[in-house]
């Protein structure tokens, strides 16, 4: 048997959908974001990055890179092995006591990444309750789903942010069965906010627990970067908060936050997070200086909001088909993979700008889009830059603005 034919066609497949992933071989240049050098063959240029998940370039602050460089220097590359296997390095448990007092709880547990943390934690949590029911957001990411699926429970899924249909299916089930709301606060690829008081009033109504996915505004709302539960006032009322390192924060990791016991248990239960190396001291003290640094500091929070609205206010005025958003994540409708695709080829070829298309399974059919994220370094020039590439872009692909006669 010829078992390559069957990966062969499984891309092949790929290809013919439009839908075929292809990577940029970026280099990120510290001092000078959101500028980056593309590499393709002998083909060598720098470009602008418009969407990356670096939301407050972080990752190039002074403090976070001498503080990974320092503990690199002092303790090394990795951290030489799992949690319980000495791997849980001072570096690391001094971050956990920075993320729980971020949101004010009990205590935290990091993991490799906000996938593992989501997959192990749900997945651990979910086993633990007896006969547990999961009502989880139509839109949650794919971490939650997977990490649903290998709990083994039960599960409903209700409208996106549809406190109706969320109320309709808690009703339904028995007042003493254990219940998980699984839900976001920022969804990443639509960039609306869940009405988590709302949520949290149900919860409590109908005696469920509440697990929310903060990955997308942790470190830039709230006055101490907590996310949306911070900025709203929230983080008492919802029981499990997770997070990322990885994107505002600018480092690497993922996390999650509640009372001592379910921390404790997740710890104990979930082999994703048991059996896996530890997050390096390095890695670990270069998060908690991002977190410390955007506690105190405002001014890239703030100056985020204002080329955020900058770049919405420009595209809209263009007449870019923006897609609604009331956060930092600026959605392109296309509707088309291969214009999608051929979009974002031409204007990383012609403009030196480049935008990750954004298709299916990430996005249903029929809703591929750009995804646009500015940072406080896109300035007010590189804004216009933008919008004159996107506008040549249309025309030249024929794709129809707003305004436009159909």
């Amino acid at each position: 048997m010829n078992y390559n034919q069957f990966f062969q066609k499984a891309i092949e497949q790929l290809h013919i959908e439009k839908r075929y992933r292809i990577f940029a071989d970026l280099e990120r240049i510290p001092g000078d974001l959101p500028r980056a050098i593309f590499r393709n063959g002998t083909i060598k240029k720098a470009v602008t990055v418009w969407c990356s998940n670096d939301y407050l370039c972080m990752g190039q602050n002074i403090h976070v890179i001498q503080a990974l460089s320092k503990i690199a220097h002092k303790n090394g590359a990795g951290a030489g092995g799992t949690r319980n296997i000495s791997g849980s390095n001072h570096h690391l448990i001094e971050l956990e006591t920075e993320l729980a007092e971020l949101h004010r709880k009990e205590a935290s547990l990091v993991f490799t990444s906000g996938f593992v943390a989501n997959e192990a934690s749900i997945s651990a949590i979910a086993r633990l309750l007896p006969d547990c029911l999961i009502l989880s957001d139509e839109l949650n990411h794919a971490s939650i789903i997977e990490g649903i699926r290998h709990s083994g429970a039960e599960k409903n899924i209700f409208f996106h942010n549809n406190l109706a249909h969320l109320e309709e299916c808690l009703k339904k089930a028995h007042p003493k069965r254990a219940k998980l709301i699984i839900f976001e606060s920022v969804y990443s690829m639509n960039g609306d906010i869940a009405p988590i008081k709302a949520i949290a009033d149900l919860a409590e109504k109908y005696n469920a627990m509440t697990y929310i996915d903060e990955v997308h505004a942790v470190g830039i709302y709230g006055m101490n970067g907590g996310g949306i539960t911070d900025r709203d006032h929230l983080s008492q009322r919802i029981d499990i908060i997770q997070g990322t390192l990885s994107k505002a924060y600018g480092a690497l990791g993922g996390y999650i936050v509640g009372s001592r016991n379910i921390i404790d248990a997740v710890r104990c239960y979930a082999p994703q997070f048991i059996f896996t190396t530890a997050l390096p001291p390095a890695i670990a003290a270069a998060a908690t200086t991002a977190i410390r640094y955007l506690k105190t500091s405002q001014k890239e929070r703030i100056l985020l909001q204002k080329q955020v609205q900058m770049t919405k206010k420009i595209l809209l005025n263009a007449g870019v088909p923006l897609m609604p958003s009331t956060t930092h994540i600026i959605p392109i409708l296309i509707s088309d993979p291969d214009i999608c695709k051929k979009a974002t080829d031409y204007l990383l070829t012609k403009h030196n700008i480049y935008i990750q298309p954004i298709n299916y399974p990430t996005v249903p059919r029929g809703q591929e889009r750009l995804r646009i994220t500015p940072t406080p370094f896109h300035n007010d020039h590189l804004i216009e830059l933008l919008k004159d590439a996107l506008i040549e872009t249309w025309n030249t692909l024929g794709i129809q603005l707003r305004g436009e006669e159909s």
